[in-house]
């Protein structure tokens, strides 16, 4: 049966939605420090880690999830947690790869990124498993037959990449619901459902640059969580649950996305707080700079991937710019061309003594 998910989108679904879209003009419209954004980035990425393994039962703190994954210290005791949280630290580069080469969803970056989560490369199941209650042991859920694992997941690929008409916040969400759902391996199917909605969601255009964390918002509530996942009073995937009424999940996780791009807001720079310098600035000479926070020098084809725009248009803005003295030619090579910022720029932009240097 072809995935055809049923809903209702109510008034507190649209709300939200609408809080969501204020919340990406804002940030599409308004200056972030580049110092704050790559703050705000390595702390999101950290959160996400650490809320997204300790939904499955990681033991690590915030704080030993951070030292371990930027090698601070070995956690004691710990080494398959701290694996784990390695694991899924990598995951997510590899997603933020694919966002960064434009590549489709598609199995195969589902696959690869259940890899790298588990740390081996493993199909999909070929027999039957089945979700218990830790406290009664109790089965709470028992999804679809190995049989049928292979057509859901290629029709979950395909129903994603023809969709145009619902908004891509309930997609994203729906994606995540839908993968649980079908729970296609026998582990690391959350992780693995939790790291596809940030690629969809970012590849949609909510990623907010990676500025926030969903992970956190799951995991401060896991009864929540999973009882919004618990579409169906029958606990067999094929008594009700694949034709269950979604819209308690769509509902629970719109909810979740405006509350983290609620929080963003919380980050801003108000007028006074912005340099004049930037101030003058175009849209898009704004979410250029995002990229000088993590590079020194930027190629056209950066800026251009950046922006969302052509190649050939990225080569006539960088050199657009140039001219307006946004940027200077830092490698004249015409295979290798490079841009910086100008000196203004750099010295508005870039304050040392933050903690936030050009690399």
């Amino acid at each position: 049966m072809s995935f055809d998910p049923k809903y209702t989108i109510t008034r507190d679904i649209l709300s939200n939605l609408a809080k969501i879209e204020n919340v990406r003009d804002f940030f599409e419209h308004n200056a972030f420090s580049p110092s704050l954004m790559a703050s705000l980035k390595s702390t999101a990425k950290i959160a996400s880690v650490h809320y997204s393994t300790k939904i499955e039962g990681n033991k690590l703190t915030h704080q030993q999830v951070e030292d371990a994954i930027l090698k601070r210290k070995k956690i004691p005791y710990r080494e398959r947690d701290s694996s784990e949280v390695k694991a899924y630290y990598k995951a997510m580069d590899y997603i933020e790869k694919c966002l960064d080469k434009n590549l489709p969803f598609s199995e195969e970056l589902i696959k690869k990124a259940h890899d790298i989560v588990e740390g081996c490369a493993y199909p999909y199941r070929d027999g039957q498993n089945a979700i218990y209650d830790n406290a009664s042991g109790n089965i709470v859920y028992v999804p679809p037959e190995a049989k049928d694992v292979p057509f859901l997941m290629k029709d979950l690929v395909n129903w994603v990449n023809a969709n145009t008409q619902i908004p891509h916040v309930i997609v994203s969400g729906l994606v995540h619901y839908q993968f649980v759902t079908i729970h296609p391996y026998y582990d690391g199917n959350g992780r693995t459902a939790r790291l596809i909605t940030s690629f969809l969601m970012r590849k949609y255009g909510y990623g907010l640059n990676g500025i926030y964390s969903l992970e956190e918002y799951y995991a401060n509530d896991l009864v929540e969580y999973y009882d919004a996942l618990a579409t169906h009073e029958h606990h067999n995937y094929y008594e009700g649950r694949e034709r269950a009424d979604l819209t308690h999940w769509i509902d629970y996780f719109v909810r979740g996305v405006a509350d983290a791009f609620k929080k963003i807001q919380a980050h801003k720079k108000t007028k006074s707080d912005v340099p004049s310098a930037i101030r003058k600035l175009d849209v898009r000479q704004r979410k250029t700079l995002e990229l000088f926070a993590e590079f020194e020098e930027v190629s056209s084809m950066q800026i251009a991937e950046h922006l969302s725009i052509s190649q050939q248009s990225g080569r006539l803005l960088a050199n657009q710019w140039i001219e307006t003295g946004f940027l200077k030619l830092s490698n004249s090579s015409k295979k290798a061309r490079k841009y910086r910022l100008c000196e203004e720029y750099e010295k508005t932009f870039f304050d040392n003594s933050s903690g936030c240097s050009l690399k």
